[in-house]
């Protein structure tokens, strides 16, 4: 017998209290699993919801790419957007623009096409695609009048575009003309001089580094730079002189570069009145209905383009001081 009567109850207390212990620690544990498990099983379903709400969103926007003219048989003014700065590439580069203007001369119920003008202009050779597809396809509908109508601002490389109208109608306080090009450049040759700075560029063939901002300018450089401007500078008037005709006062400030409010185009033959989209839509061409043709640019795609032809353009700006723009 045992001299400790209390003894085998106490050892039993300490087993049942530590089993207590052991089965809450489970509990605990136990819990803590099924949460983590839940959690995962909560992210993984939201991950796939956000990849699924971006694959739809991206479906959608890659599906704007084009022009859509079915159900556009009914009467209404076609519109076609050029905005910003004229670009290869850009938003108002002749390819979008051109294909938004065949849909609107081909679509059967527009009445007549009106570019809706807001860009400051840029390249000579994008606007003179532009231009030249305008007067093309107003030959081939000559039921359809196409008038530009100028935002804010329609300057430079944009009036060349708006020129190939059959009409311009601004704002008052639109700015209108800038009918000249440049080509801007720097020189940092005295800078390099006190700095000690020496320039080592070689080339094969004695104009290759013609306007390196790295040398001194050279006269006959500028000559040729200047025959360059000058040739682009009468291709831009002829356009101009094309497109307006006699409606044109006789004023050499009108290619000289400047540029003016839309009253003062107007007094100047440059526009021939005032007006918005839905104001020719509904008293010029008379289907106040107005259709916008404007094809906008794949956003993945526009990505794309950009990341293959970075390194091209930072190419291009090593061989030359600047593009040549309609500003």
């Amino acid at each position: 017998m045992s001299d400790n009567p209390w003894g085998s109850s106490s050892s039993s207390g300490n087993a049942g209290a530590r089993g207590r212990e052991w089965d809450v620690l489970e509990k605990v544990v136990t819990a803590s699993l099924d949460e983590q498990r839940r959690a995962r099983r909560w992210g993984v379903f939201f991950k796939s919801l956000t990849f699924l709400y971006l694959l739809v969103i991206l479906f959608l926007v890659m599906g704007r790419g084009g022009v859509e003219t079915s159900g556009l048989a009914a009467k209404h003014t076609a519109v076609v957007d050029v905005r910003g700065e004229i670009a290869d590439g850009g938003e108002a580069s002749a390819g979008p623009i051109i294909e938004g203007l065949g849909a609107a001369f081909a679509a059967s119920g527009s009445q007549a096409v009106v570019l809706r003008i807001n860009s400051p202009g840029g390249s000579p050779v994008q606007s003179a695609y532009i231009y030249d597809e305008i007067r093309r396809l107003r030959g081939l509908h000559p039921d359809k009048k196409l008038y530009a109508v100028i935002g804010d601002v329609g300057a430079s490389g944009a009036y060349y575009i708006a020129s190939a109208a059959d009409q311009i109608y601004v704002n008052q306080g639109s700015l209108v003309g800038s009918i000249g090009v440049i080509m801007q450049g720097f020189g940092v040759e005295g800078l390099m001089q006190k700095l000690g700075v020496e320039d080592r560029t070689m080339t094969a063939g004695e104009n290759k580094a013609i306007m390196s901002p790295f040398l001194p300018v050279r006269p006959e450089d500028q000559m040729h730079i200047k025959g360059l401007l000058d040739d682009i500078h009468q291709q831009f008037i002829s356009a101009v002189k094309q497109g307006r005709g006699q409606r044109l006062q006789e004023n050499p400030d009108i290619f000289s570069g400047l540029f003016w409010t839309g009253q003062r185009s107007v007094e100047l033959g440059l526009a021939d009145g005032f007006g918005t989209v839905e104001s020719v839509a509904r008293t010029v061409v008379k289907a106040e209905k107005v259709v916008d043709y404007s094809v906008m640019p794949d956003p993945l795609s526009s990505i794309l383009k950009r990341l293959g032809t970075s390194m091209g353009h930072a190419v291009a700006d090593r061989l030359a001081p600047s593009a040549t723009s309609l500003r």
